[in-house]
């Protein structure tokens, strides 16, 4: 997921207790810089200031990091010779989603496995009528103007 030109995400979503990984295209990849560190925090005030270093390859330059309970990842990063990309001023910031919990089953035993089952076998056997109608439609054609042939072995 692209959010910013320059830097891609491995999920659409940024959620609370995950890890994500961030790879970066920008200015110092571009200009071949050899180390690049991700500044990051949390929230508005930046909480849990850390800096990492990213590992370089062809995608870019890479990090790995855990997101907490939080509502915001900040970031900006830097190079070798402390140079800043900080988005002109602005810092990298995204948002991190919460998930809905009033949609999840919280009683286990009222979640049912027998359930599944039922949709797969639905599917399976949709599946099978679709090709049969596809089957009927394509060949009765040709089985009724005799244009029909097999195709012989040799």
């Amino acid at each position: 997921m692209e959010l910013v030109k320059n830097i891609f995400f491995n999920t659409d979503k940024l959620t609370p207790n995950s890890t994500i990984k961030i790879s970066y295209t920008g200015r110092f990849f571009q200009d071949s810089s050899k180390e690049v560190y991700l500044h990051f925090g949390f929230g508005a005030n930046w909480e849990n200031l850390t800096d990492v270093k990213m590992e370089k390859s062809e995608l870019g330059f890479q990090t790995e990091i855990e997101l907490p309970e939080n509502d915001s990842l900040c970031f900006c990063l830097k190079n070798e010779k402390n140079e800043w990309d900080n988005n002109n001023g602005q810092n990298y910031v995204f948002p991190i989603e919460h998930i809905e919990t009033s949609l999840v089953v919280q009683d286990e035993d009222s979640f049912n496995l027998a359930s599944p089952r039922k949709l797969r076998r639905s599917y399976i056997i949709t599946k099978k009528i679709k090709l049969a109608i596809y089957k009927i439609i394509h060949y009765l054609p040709k089985l009724v103007s005799g244009n029909y042939r097999k195709k012989s072995e040799d």
